[in-house]
């Protein structure tokens, strides 16, 4: 299903369109070919090169940070899907591309008359765990580190426009460069499980997530304005169980030994690397959430994870033998 152009304001542009969760959003908005001129655009800090880009798509350049340079990029938009963040320690970038990029991005939507604005945050605006079967309304966020607390602050600007905030949990898929290559220095660097592998984790893969991304480009109506919600598959697996699908998928080496945190964290010491002790720490606490989304607007929740993982088994075969150790930023 195409866009058509039935009206000025019927252009979809995604922001940070060459980034993993915006680029996956462009290829669900152009699944069945290219789209009509103007439909679909993408707002980019660089055009990508001809082979990256995506026919039918038209690439716009602007920074989030320098709120001139946005002038026009809403034009003829009726929905903004903003899926684009700095994720970092640097406090100084978080505030300009997370809080006030966003504010800055809303001011020109507003000035452009876009119809809605869609905003990627994440479930990370919760802070420290447990999170057991969690519905949107029934925590207030605590966030913990200075990503989440920026993203939260953009989840309430979109919110007081009148937008949509998306909160996903971990997010696989190609061109994931954090959480199957974290999940593969810890069983590298640790032959053993947190607590057995118990924790029930909530995961999305970014095909996934982009369909609904689309769906919700392509009819905003379907949720209210103003409103928060989750978009995790409604599958949370154990993290032995997700273990144990990268071992059949990727052949990665599936632990039959588990240990108390404590002694986890203290043998993870024991072997430099990049992901740390917190971020390892959060895979042995249950973090999963309620996600009635997918039934509410129509969109199926996808195949699985099995069928997700083979499907970027490529990707992954690629990237992991030179990403053992990857940012020690990652998502917070």
């Amino acid at each position: 299903m195409h866009l058509t152009r039935g009206d000025q304001h019927n252009a979809v542009l995604v922001v940070g369109g060459t980034g993993f969760i915006g680029s996956a959003a462009l290829r669900a908005l152009t699944d069945d070919g290219p789209s009509p001129a103007g439909a679909v655009k993408a707002l980019v800090r660089r055009i990508p090169d001809a082979p990256d880009a995506l026919p039918g798509v038209e690439y716009l350049t602007g920074d989030l940070t320098d709120p001139a340079s946005l002038r026009g990029v809403c034009h003829d938009v009726g929905t903004v899907l903003h899926c684009a963040s700095y994720i970092g320690s640097d406090e100084e970038w978080n505030r300009s591309v997370n809080a006030d990029g966003t504010r800055a991005l809303l001011a020109e939507a507003e000035r452009a008359g876009v119809r809605r604005t869609v905003l990627v945050s994440t479930t990370a605006v919760y802070g420290a765990g447990p999170h057991r079967d969690l519905t949107e309304n029934e925590r207030v966020p605590e966030p913990t580190s200075p990503t989440s607390r920026t993203r939260l602050q953009a989840e309430e600007a979109v919110l007081a426009a009148g937008g949509t905030v998306l909160r996903p949990p971990l997010v696989y898929g190609a061109g994931d460069v954090w959480v199957v290559p974290s999940v593969a220095e810890l069983l590298h660097r640790v032959g053993a499980l947190p607590e057995d592998g118990r924790a029930r984790l909530s995961l999305v893969a970014v095909a996934d997530l982009a369909r609904l991304l689309a769906t919700l480009a392509r009819t905003p109506d379907l949720v209210p304005p103003g409103t928060t919600h989750h978009a995790a598959h409604p599958h949370t697996p154990t993290l032995r169980e997700f273990v144990s699908l990268l071992g059949e998928t990727l052949g990665l080496p599936v632990p039959t030994q588990g240990l108390a945190l404590d002694d986890y964290l203290a043998r993870l010491g024991e072997t430099p690397g990049k992901v740390s002790a917190h971020q390892a720490g959060l895979l042995a606490e249950d973090r999963w959430y309620r996600s009635t989304l997918w039934s509410r607007i129509d969109c199926p929740p996808g195949p699985g994870h099995h069928a997700r993982l083979s499907e970027a088994a490529a990707w992954y075969r690629q990237l992991l033998p030179a990403t053992r150790t990857p940012s020690a930023d990652g998502p917070a």
